[in-house]
């Protein structure tokens, strides 16, 4: 497919949570698409078919006038093999739009109609110079009287800097690598305002959505610019979900352990202690979005500015969905059944791994007291969740104080955030696998996060490639998108958008937990790499870094596997190997299999495993 990039700058005014704007300037690129298949319907009649979807216009430029106006239809999906969806559904996007005439040998680009929701208020508002853009994959062009051999058509897609070549990844599984480009390609397409925003339904930022998206994006790209703006957005600007809220020290700090760089956390570190919400904290140690301590002192402080903020619009997430009039699948949308109580298992689990990493922030920070501050109350918080959200009986945690019910979500967070005890690790597990995926695309972030870090790496592997039903991400290829969707089907989520990256998770857990490569020190200069690679007999990943790249790639032949690693220069790496290890040799030196690491070098390191 060829393309061309045409590098832009310019200032995009954004508006804000406060209803004022501010200016930023930003580096964009258009890439120009040539058509991946042009199909005749009739005479004059053409469809197009770009390959994916972009945000962006249409521009065609025709070596042969045509004084009468064409009919132009741009839209996501299909409602026939060849004939675009004109009733896609309430946030997939479709434009029918006139154009009067083709001038020979001269650019004319499709204007289209802005919605009003993604370019008013909140948004992210791209400059009037840029003009509408919208996602589609497909044209349609009608009342065409030229030959179409004369138009030179091209889908003009706007996206950040992107380096398409800084990663890879293919393996064993075909439904595996699908996915895995589906969410790449998401990255870069969904990066069209140079901030994370939440897709095109709103084109606003929201923590959560945010935070899934920067770590996909560290996953492929080792640009940094765009997490560290985003990220400031939101000091000032934060989103009213108690959850949301309790992602930004999560963004600063992954930000940090990618880049080494202290900058942000030095300058933000006062306002990432409010936004942990430990003003909220109870004398048990735990915190609840219905503390009487929840004033507008508060509000003020973790960055609402709007005059007309109510103190209780900080709430728990999600709400009942089945009180929304939305025809759904099932009554409770997303959340299992989760019973939202005061004071509950999923915002405190998240509390306490805000504290968690406060105290590592505190120590990068030179900041002994704060340090030590955070530790404890990390530990009284952790306890406190053991005590009083746990069932001891049935060996699973409940949704919070005073509730009897247990959904996925309350067990799957305090799996991904370290805060089972050992010996209830083995039936919390075993509660989480019983549930399957009865979570939203967002949730799926932390499933995945906790069957890794528990030993589930076979089963969480299942999980990423699953193509039965609609509540995988198969499904999201099957229908017809070429990015990660907002729900798995629109059934969970009337009005899910098809561009959402907060559904990337694949992307990022296979990098950062199928494969294990992960910053063990700020800016990469030490990383960890510890592969849990399920039932795949062979797999190669390319991982940026600030550093250069990491290579990597496994092939298993009868009971041995083969790793062959290259890390850049002035990197080592850590390499965990599996605790049923029988004989492992590094670069031909044989090695005790009591060996828990190998310490890497750059350069090319050769590790073959055998184990029981």
């Amino acid at each position: 497919m060829k393309k061309q990039y045409i590098s832009i700058f310019f200032f995009i005014v954004m508006g804000s949570l406060v209803a004022q704007k501010t200016i930023d300037k930003i580096e964009l690129q258009t890439s120009l698409i040539t058509p991946k298949k042009v199909t005749k319907i009739k005479e004059g009649h053409y469809f197009i078919d770009f390959g994916r979807a972009f945000f962006g216009t249409v521009q065609m430029q025709s070596s042969v006038a045509q004084t009468e106006p064409l009919t132009v239809q741009l839209g996501e999906k299909l409602k026939a093999t060849f004939a675009i969806d004109d009733d896609p559904g309430k946030n997939i996007r479709y434009q029918k739009v006139t154009v009067e005439n083709l001038r020979e040998n001269q650019l004319t680009t499709v204007e289209l109609v802005p919605y009003e929701r993604n370019t008013t208020g909140a948004a992210i508002m791209l400059p009037d110079s840029l003009g509408t853009i919208i996602p589609f994959r497909y044209l349609e062009i009608e009342n065409l009287k030229v030959p179409i051999e004369a138009i030179e058509i091209q889908q003009k897609a706007v996206h950040y800097k992107f380096n398409d070549a800084a990663s890879y990844f293919s393996s064993s599984s075909v439904v595996m690598d699908s996915i895995w480009d589906m969410c790449k390609h998401t990255i870069k397409a969904t990066s069209f305002t140079g901030y994370y925003v939440d897709g095109d339904r709103e084109r606003i930022p929201y923590e959560a959505d945010a935070y899934i998206n920067q770590l996909s994006h560290y996953s492929v790209d080792s640009e940094y610019t765009m997490a560290t703006r985003t990220n400031d957005y939101f000091i000032k600007n934060p989103t009213w979900p108690t959850e949301w809220l309790l992602h930004t020290v999560l963004m600063f700090y992954a930000d940090f352990m990618y880049t080494g760089d202290l900058g942000p956390l030095q300058k933000h570190y006062d306002d990432l202690k409010i936004k942990t919400l430990m003003d909220l904290e109870g004398s048990d140690g735990l915190i609840s979005s219905k503390s009487p301590k929840l004033n507008q002192e508060l509000v003020s402080k973790l960055g609402f500015k709007k005059a007309n903020t109510k103190i209780r619009d900080i709430i728990d997430w999600p709400p009942a969905q089945k009180d929304t009039g939305w025809k759904l699948a099932t009554p409770e949308g997303e959340r299992d059944g989760y019973e939202i109580v005061d004071t509950n298992t999923a915002v405190n689990s998240f509390y306490y791994y805000n504290l968690k990493l406060m105290a590592e922030i505190a120590g990068y920070l030179n900041k002994k007291e704060d340090a030590i501050l955070f530790k404890n109350k990390a530990a009284i918080t952790k306890q406190a969740i053991n005590d009083k959200l746990f069932d001891a009986t049935l060996g699973i945690y409940t949704d919070g104080i005073g509730s009897s019910h247990s959904s996925l979500h309350a067990n799957m967070f305090p799996l991904a955030f370290d805060l089972v005890p050992e010996e209830h690790v083995k039936t919390v597990t075993a509660f989480v696998k019983s549930r399957g995926m009865a979570c939203s695309v967002y949730g799926a972030q932390f499933l995945l996060e906790g069957l890794f870090k528990n030993g589930e790496a076979l089963y969480a592997t299942e999980l990423i490639t699953n193509t039965e039903g609609d509540r995988n991400w198969w499904n999201m290829i099957r229908v017809g998108s070429t990015m990660a969707m907002e729900a798995w089907d629109v059934k969970y989520k009337p009005n899910a958008d098809w561009n959402h990256a907060w559904g990337t998770a694949p992307l990022n857990v296979i990098t950062r937990y199928m494969w294990g490569i992960t910053p063990l020190t700020p800016g990469f200069d030490i990383a960890q790499i510890k592969p849990q690679l399920g039932g795949l007999t062979f797999s190669k990943i390319k991982v940026p870094t600030k550093n250069g790249a990491i290579t990597a790639e496994h092939k298993i032949e009868d009971n041995e596997t083969t790793y062959k690693i290259e890390l850049p220069e002035n990197m080592e790496a850590e390499f965990v190997l599996p605790d049923n290890a029988l004989k492992i040799s590094h670069n031909n030196k044989k090695l005790n299999k009591n060996e828990t690491t190998l310490l890497l070098e750059k350069g090319e390191n050769i590790i073959k495993v055998i184990v029981e």
